[in-house]
């Protein structure tokens, strides 16, 4: 029941989510709970057990393969020449029992300062009861979606780096049916990310120490908007990242990293409607269906019907800090925040990892919300990975170090 209940919510939010939220809109006048929803939510939930542990963080974090998410741009800075990582992570499970996520990618360098890599981000919402509009069950469906994406970063200089991902996404809720008389079909569109990364590194080699100051810049998920089926057409959840991180050891064995990444969805701001004749009308915003898909993007950044005040509000901080004791072991801890007129997520993360022969790697996390009954709680992510070839040209080392 649960599973049905859950898998079937979100069919009619994607058919009927315009109308609904302006009728809540119209009805309600809830200016102090103005949520961003998009279609294809998944591609913005965190996939590793790394950044996962630091509060959702990584935008500036030290390379590794799952770079390929959070900032294509650092992998040049890999010091292996192959790598591939599998995330795995039950969702929601305390509504539903068959929701997950997995994120699969691989790296490979084919040049000095530069490398390609490929991912996959696969969302499985479960089994879903069709019904008709008798309540009468017609069969069941796999709820499924899933990203395939295709990335390439050049080092530009010492210090600095971009990259650029193309992804084709599909959103498979309920295959081809009827729901609420409104005929559904599966999503798909294409999509693209661009992102930097510049680090700066100050050494002290008579005492051992070592500082890298790093930042970080991710816009993904830039593309057109999706249909269901429906005449509406909704805006996929672009995203824009800037972070910043510290790395610092005083021994060569015992190293810090500090992270702290500001986070906000180009995606237009619900408007507030009144009824004039009996029909609802924008009074305080923008229309949606109004905007292309750039206009909403870069028109999310002064569209909010309570102006700045309300921007501000729609930016999520996460930050964390991590432990390494010799290459080998890490602890973590970090913290996420989101406004409560934006969604009030609000939850501490921990996690732990461990690399053996510097070739195989194993991460966990756990996240705690601050609310108790959020089913967000009790989520373990676990990420494996493993990284071959390493190169073992000092020369060629020194260079893709620096």
């Amino acid at each position: 029941m649960n599973r049905f209940f859950v898998s079937l919510s979100t069919v009619l939010l994607l058919c009927g989510g315009f109308q609904g939220a302006k009728a809540q809109l119209v009805t309600g006048q809830d200016t102090t709970n103005r949520i961003i929803t998009t279609p294809l939510a998944f591609l913005n939930f965190s996939p590793d057990a790394r950044s996962a542990a630091l509060g959702d963080a990584g935008v500036a974090l030290s390379a590794d393969a799952n770079a390929t998410y959070w900032n294509p741009a650092k992998l040049p800075y890999l010091k292996e020449d192959f790598g591939v990582s599998l995330s795995y992570t039950p969702w929601l499970r305390n509504l539903v029992d068959d929701m997950y996520l997995t994120y699969l990618t691989g790296y490979k360098k084919v040049a000095p300062g530069q490398v390609v890599a490929l991912s996959v981000n696969y969302f499985d919402l479960g089994v879903l009861d069709m019904r008709s509009d008798r309540g009468i069950q017609t069969g069941t469906f796999n709820s499924r979606e899933f990203m395939f994406g295709a990335t390439y970063s050049r080092q530009l200089g010492q210090n600095f780096s971009v990259g650029l991902s193309l992804k084709y996404i599909n959103s498979n809720l309920a295959s081809t049916s009827i729901i609420n008389n409104v005929s559904i079909r599966p999503a798909s569109t294409a999509a693209g990310d661009i992102s930097a990364y510049y680090k700066k590194e100050y050494k002290n080699d008579e005492i051992g120490s070592n500082l890298i100051w790093s930042w970080g810049l991710m816009l993904s998920n830039i593309g057109g908007k999706v249909s269901y089926g429906s005449d509406d057409k909704y805006f996929i959840p672009t995203n824009f990242k800037l972070g910043t991180g510290i790395s610092y050891t005083a021994d060569g064995r015992n190293r810090f990293n500090f992270v702290l990444d500001a986070n906000k969805l180009m995606v237009p701001t619900p408007p507030v409607y009144t009824l004039q004749n009996g029909q609802p009308v924008v009074t305080s915003g923008r229309d949606p269906r109004d905007l292309s898909a750039l206009g909403g993007i870069f028109g999310s950044f002064a569209d909010a019907p309570d102006g700045l005040s309300e921007e501000v509000k729609e930016i999520m901080i996460s930050t964390g800090v991590e432990y390494w004791y010799g290459d080998i072991f890490a602890a973590r801890f970090g913290y996420f925040s989101e406004s409560r007129m934006k969604g009030d997520r609000k939850y501490f993360t921990i996690g732990f990892g461990a690399r053996f022969q510097q070739k195989y790697g194993v991460d966990f996390a756990y996240l705690m919300p601050q609310r108790q009954g959020s089913p967000l709680a009790q989520p373990l992510r676990i990420s494996l990975s493993m990284n071959l070839n390493k190169n073992t040209d000092p020369l060629l080392d020194e260079e893709l170090e620096n």
